[in-house]
């Protein structure tokens, strides 16, 4: 459901001295916690797991053409299984990868939001993407997970997080100014908004 790769975008200053990546990833927020849709809708919210591959494969499949049009920027019909593999099986030490899914008990356990960040071990700077289902939209859960991608990016050692939106994309770039995020042009793309957030 999201693909978020790094692009090599971001400034070529030196970060400050930082732990080395990965060095405080011990610390952060409990593994699972419970919550609820206002439909009464039950929800775990975790870090992404390399068996949740065919989880985020279902969540894709329910995100319509607009949804994954603002999400990724370009058409993409379908999650195909290699690349689910490598959004799932992560390297700890510069990416993390927070989820909204079905408790495992569930028939079909499906993701249902995303929250990434992946931090470039040479700027120590952290792209980060974000996708919510629209059934679950408007319910802070967009805040919740982007913020914890936050956390976790500082605890990786990332001396800023960042992420290309689309101007049009007004519910993400609201999210982004709650939390802090300066926004920017983008040079040659006149409708995407660069946003950024020191850490």
């Amino acid at each position: 459901m999201d693909m978020m790769q790094p692009t090599g975008f971001g400034s070529s200053r030196r970060p400050p001295p930082r732990e080395p990546l990965g060095a405080s990833a011990q610390r952060s927020h409990a593994a699972c916690e419970r919550v609820a849709a206002r439909d009464g809708s039950e929800f775990v919210l975790r870090r992404i797991d390399a068996g949740d591959v065919a989880a985020l494969q279902r969540g894709f499949s329910r995100l319509t053409p607009e949804e994954v049009r603002l999400r990724f920027q370009h058409p993409l019909n379908e999650l195909p299984r290699d690349l689910a593999v490598r959004l799932c099986d992560l390297d700890p030490r510069y990416a993390v990868a927070w989820v909204l899914a079905n408790a495992d008990d569930a028939p079909s356990p499906e993701i249902h939001a995303v929250a990434r960040v992946h931090v470039d071990p040479v700027t120590y700077e952290a792209e980060f993407a974000l996708v919510v289902q629209q059934r679950i939209a408007g319910q802070g859960f967009g805040h919740m997970l982007l913020k914890r991608a936050i956390d976790s990016a500082r605890e990786l050692g990332a001396v800023e997080v960042w992420g290309d939106i689309l101007l049009e994309n007004s519910t993400m770039l609201s999210i982004c100014d709650d939390l802090g995020f300066a926004r920017s042009t983008v040079a040659h793309h006149p409708g995407v908004q660069r946003v950024r957030l020191a850490l």
